[in-house]
């Protein structure tokens, strides 16, 4: 059996076909076209009517590309360009009524703990107690947990492509004061988070997306050519050497780095401050990195679950309410224990 996951993200519409007969989501094709919509979109976050239109168009392109390899309907959803756009509604309902796709968004936490969900599959149980980070161009997501489904799940607003258009719009590369502005902004972010992660003090710290499998490149990780089953890790001191070097220089030198793209060169400085300061916060020194995220995590949820009736259910309510996770939203006694650990960071015991 094969299935699909259609994902609209900051920059690119990515297709990916997988079997799924197994216990594991094995890819066999992938297609993807680079919109870059977080570079139009306008102040207040609206995407224009002429972006709209191109990712109506990918979209379409998309799904002639699935039912070439036997898919119809592929799993379709968008990140946070468009989960956080004013004209969101107007968007999902173009794209499926023209595109003939439903498409549809996720709450980041629901992000986040499908993420997980694909990080803990990767790593397998002898991670022990894990802890997940996940930069991608709209939202930071952060889980943590000791079984298949995280126990702590957040979607913070720092992306690499958000706080690159708040914080150095029309600098580049930006002045040290408006990094400083950055590291700061992170820092309040993240400061109860960071809190509850270090006190449930994880075995393992596991990072996904795009960006910190660059920054990882960039840290000296192994290349992709060298396939996902090659370990690669990343250490904080390489990292805060990295952002150095990123803050140095402007985007089309950045993209000459290795593991750069052009692409993201733009962004790289701020997901590099993110990531940084997120390890710091945390108390962690060095990450793994899993090449497994999201979509996977779609598609692993469909194969444990037997069914896709998770997905129907609260992908509707998803692209109406945005109503709170289904999948397993956070207990009040932990929402009380993530905030209490700011006064008492010490793990009881």
């Amino acid at each position: 059996m094969r299935m699909g996951v259609l994902d609209v993200g900051s920059n690119t519409v990515r297709l990916v076909i997988a079997e799924t007969d197994g216990a594991v989501p094995l890819p066999v094709h992938t297609a993807k076209r680079r919109l870059r919509l977080s570079a139009h979109v306008e102040p207040g976050g609206r995407l224009p009517d002429e972006q709209v239109d191109r990712l109506v168009e990918a979209v379409k392109d998309a799904r002639e590309e699935g039912r070439r390899w036997g898919v119809t309907r592929p799993f379709a959803f968008a990140t946070a360009i468009v989960r956080d756009a004013p004209n969101r509604p107007e968007v999902l309902e173009r794209v499926t009524a023209e595109a003939g796709v439903p498409l549809h968004v996720l709450p980041g936490e629901v992000e986040a703990e499908l993420t997980f969900l694909a990080a803990r599959r990767w790593m397998g149980w002898r991670a022990g107690p894990l802890a997940l980070l996940d930069i991608g161009g709209g939202t930071l997501e952060v889980a943590f947990g000791r079984s298949k489904l995280p126990d702590f799940a957040i979607s913070l607003p720092l992306g690499a492509n958000r706080l690159t258009r708040e914080f150095f719009r029309g600098q580049d590369p930006p002045s040290p004061h408006r990094t400083r502005l950055l590291r700061r902004h992170v820092r309040h972010q993240l400061r109860d988070v960071a809190a509850r992660i270090r006190w449930e003090a994880p075995r393992t710290t596991v990072v996904s997306s795009r960006m910190f499998q660059q920054l990882g490149r960039l840290c000296g990780a192994a290349p992709g050519r060298s396939g996902p089953f090659t370990p690669r890790g990343m250490a904080r001191s390489d990292l805060g050497r990295a952002v150095e070097q990123l803050a140095a220089l402007p985007a089309t030198e950045r993209a000459l780095l290795p593991g750069v793209s052009l692409a993201r060169s733009g962004q790289s400085l701020a997901g590099a401050i993110v990531a940084h300061t997120t390890m710091k916060l945390m108390g962690i020194d060095e990450v793994t990195i899993c090449p497994w995220a999201l979509r996977e995590g779609v598609l692993l949820r469909c194969i444990e679950d037997g069914s896709s009736d998770w997905w129907d259910e609260y992908a509707v309510r998803a692209q109406e309410t945005l109503a709170p996770p289904v999948l397993r939203p956070l207990r009040a006694a932990e929402a009380a224990t993530a905030a209490a650990v700011v006064s008492s960071p010490r793990r009881p015991g």
